[in-house]
């Protein structure tokens, strides 16, 4: 399934002139992630990368707790969208007949299965690593970072999670008409490559969430920079794990959290 989608406008002009024009835009179908063959939760997504969305979902959602619980991902498209079908071993199996057996909501957003409150805001474990990245590392990757956004290039309607080294560089990008699923799908992908943080950070082309938080601490990352301002939620959550965060990052001036700090 393509993830660009060609579509017909008439573009009109302040003075009124008129012209008909072709225009990509971004595809967004219903992702479906049966896991075990039991249906866990069905998604909005661009219909790209989908095996490192899975792996990514799995792992964010403590499903799986490392790349080997995940036995194989099957992606099958259907006349309404696409089934991602994953098998899961160990105790990944179990959860997830448990989180089913008391669902009470679907989302992408890191509540899938949760029965509670307390479910809900679970304690997070310790971020171990720390980040070498000065802010300059990550103005040299916001100035880069529009280089590597092939989707958004075409379409203007996507974001982008990126993977970025101590020194600023642009290792690896993940897009997603979902800024949790972009997230998802970078989690995926260096989990299936084997590559670590290595002391730099990921930047999102999003705003700061307490969900993409919650995500980036699972996955072991020392600093989440992101380009819009964060929920007071995910502030708190980030100082309960020590992620250090960088909000508000523009070209000209970022807010600085480092972690611990009150």
């Amino acid at each position: 399934m393509n993830p660009v989608a060609p579509a017909s406008f008439m573009r009109i002009a302040a003075d009124g002139t008129a012209e008909p024009i072709t225009r990509a835009l971004a595809a967004e179908v219903p992702v479906a992630i049966e896991i075990n063959g039991i249906g866990y939760a069905v998604m909005m997504a661009t219909p790209a990368d989908l095996e490192d969305f899975a792996t990514g979902f799995l792992l964010a959602e403590r499903l799986a707790e490392r790349l080997e619980d995940i036995a194989e991902i099957d992606t099958h498209e259907a006349e309404q969208g696409i089934i991602l079908r994953a098998t899961l071993t160990g105790q990944g199996a179990a959860r997830v007949v448990e989180r089913v057996r008391h669902r009470t909501t679907d989302s992408s957003c890191g509540l899938c299965g949760i029965d509670n409150l307390e479910a809900a805001l679970r304690p997070l474990p310790p971020v171990a690593e720390f980040t070498r990245a000065e802010p300059a590392a990550i103005f040299a990757a916001l100035a880069s970072l529009r280089a590597h956004q092939q989707l958004n290039a075409e379409t203007g309607a996507v974001h982008a999670a990126a993977l970025c080294a101590a020194d600023g560089r642009i290792r690896l990008v993940r897009e997603d008409v979902g800024r949790h699923n972009g997230f998802d799908k970078l989690i995926g992908a260096m989990a299936r490559q084997g590559l670590g943080w290595d002391g730099g950070f990921a930047l999102l082309s999003s705003r700061c969430s307490y969900e993409l938080v919650e995500k980036a601490v699972l996955a072991g990352c020392p600093m989440l920079a992101a380009i819009s301002a964060p929920t007071a939620l995910a502030v708190a959550r980030a100082r309960e794990a020590g992620l250090t965060l960088a909000v508000l990052a523009r070209a000209d001036a970022l807010l600085l959290m480092h972690a611990g700090a009150e």
